[in-house]
C-alpha cells in the first residue's frame, strides 16, 4: 500500500540511497506541476518527502512546498539547511559537525572504500545526532575479500554505539541499531509503500531509475496526467520475495533498484548486498549482548547465531 510520494524538486536533486548523484543539468520542476503533484499526493493520502537541490529555490515554489505537511531532505551542501529534516553528505570527509543537531536525520553517502578511511569521524557524529544513516554507493563492487575489513569496521562502530548507549544516548545507525530493534523486515518501499515523481513529470519506482533510465531501460510507470500504473506491482512485495521473507536479516535496505541492477529481478537481491547484511546483523547481535552485559536494554529483541552470510548458501547444502 502506498505511503509515501517522492518528489525530486530538480534534476540536480541530491542523492539519499545507494544511486550515485545525478550527473544532469539543473532543471526546476515547473510551478505548476509542483501544485499538481501536491493534489495527487492528497487524494492519495500520502505524506510527500521533497528532495532539494544545493540551489535555493525561488520564493513561489517554497510557498507552494509550505501549503503541505512534508520532509525536506536536503543537501550538506545547500544554501540553507536549518530547515531540513534530513541532511545528505556526499562523503564521509564533508561530514560538517556544525551543521549537525538532534532534531535532524543524517545521510553519508560514500563508497565502501571511503567510508573504510574515514569512518572513525563518526565518533564526533553519533553524539550530536539522532539518527544517521550510511548509504554504501557502490555495493555491487564488494567482494567477499571484504568481508574481514568490513565486519572489523563495525566493530569499532560498535564500540563508539555502545558508549552513546551507556551514556543514556540511544543513537540510531542503520548499519547497526536497526537490527537490535526490529522483529520483521523493514526493507526499501521503492514500488510498494513509496513511488516517486520526477521534474519530467513522470512517476518512476524510486529515483535511481530516473537517474539512470538510460542505463538499465525505462522504468516510467505513470506520470501526473493519466496516473500511476506499475506493472506487476505485487513483485515489488515482500511476500513475493521468496528468500527474503523467510530472512532474519530485518534492518537489509533489500535495494530494489540494485536488484534489478545486479540480478535483473527486482525482487532477487545480489550476493553483495545479503552479505553485507548478514555482517551487519551479525555485528547488531554482539553489540546487543555487550550492551545488555554493561546495562539495561529495554527491547526484548533477540538475534540468534548462525553460520552463513547469505542465505542462497543454505539452498546451495
Amino acid at each position: 500500500m502506498l505511503r509515501y510520494l517522492i518528489v525530486l524538486l530538480d534534476d540536480t536533486s541530491t542523492s539519499f540511497c545507494h544511486y550515485p548523484a545525478a550527473t544532469r543539468k539543473a532543471r526546476l520542476m515547473p510551478l505548476d506541476m509542483l501544485s499538481r503533484s501536491i493534489r495527487w499526493a492528497m487524494t492519495e493520502n500520502l505524506m510527500i518527502q521533497f528532495v532539494y537541490p544545493a540551489y535555493e529555490l525561488p520564493n513561489e515554489w517554497k510557498e507552494v512546498i509550505e501549503s503541505i505537511d512534508h520532509v525536506k531532505i536536503k543537501p550538506s551542501t545547500a544554501e540553507n539547511t536549518t530547515d531540513a529534516d534530513v541532511m545528505v553528505f556526499d562523503k564521509m570527509d564533508d561530514v560538517d559537525t556544525s551543521k549537525l543537531a538532534r532534531d535532524k536525520s543524517v545521510v553519508v553517502s560514500t563508497s565502501f572504500k571511503a567510508f573504510l578511511q574515514g569512518y572513525e569521524r563518526l565518533d564526533q557524529v553519533f553524539p550530536l545526532v539522532e539518527r544517521i544513516n550510511v548509504a554504501f554507493t557502490d555495493v555491487d563492487s564488494f567482494s567477499d575479500e571484504d568481508t574481514g575489513v568490513y565486519r572489523e569496521a563495525l566493530s569499532r562502530l560498535s564500540d563508539m554505539v555502545k558508549k552513546e548507549y551507556l551514556g543514556n544516548h540511544p543513537v540510531q545507525f542503520n548499519l547497526l541499531t536497526d537490527r537490535m530493534m526490529l522483529t520483521e523486515m523493514n526493507n526499501c518501499g521503492a514500488g510498494d509503500s513509496s513511488v516517486t515523481l520526477a521534474p519530467d513529470g513522470r512517476f518512476y519506482v524510486c529515483p535511481a531509475f530516473y537517474d539512470e533510465a538510460d542505463a538499465i531501460g525505462n522504468h516510467v510507470v505513470g506520470d501526473l496526467a493519466t496516473g500511476l500504473k506499475i506493472p506487476n506491482q505485487q513483485l515489488y512485495k515482500l511476500q513475493y520475495a521468496p528468500i527474503c521473507r523467510k530472512c532474519d536479516a530485518f534492518q537489509c535496505h533489500r535495494c530494489i533498484w540494485l536488484n534489478r541492477r545486479t540480478t535483473l529481478e527486482v525482487n532477487t537481491p545480489s550476493h553483495q548486498q545479503c552479505v553485507m547484511s548478514h555482517i551487519e546483523r551479525n555485528a547488531s547481535r554482539r553489540l546487543l549482548q555487550s550492551i545488555r552485559e554493561e546495562g539495561e536494554f529495554l527491547p526484548e529483541t533477540e538475534i540468534k547465531e548462525i553460520d552463513y552470510l547469505d542465505p542462497f548458501e543454505i539452498i546451495g547444502r
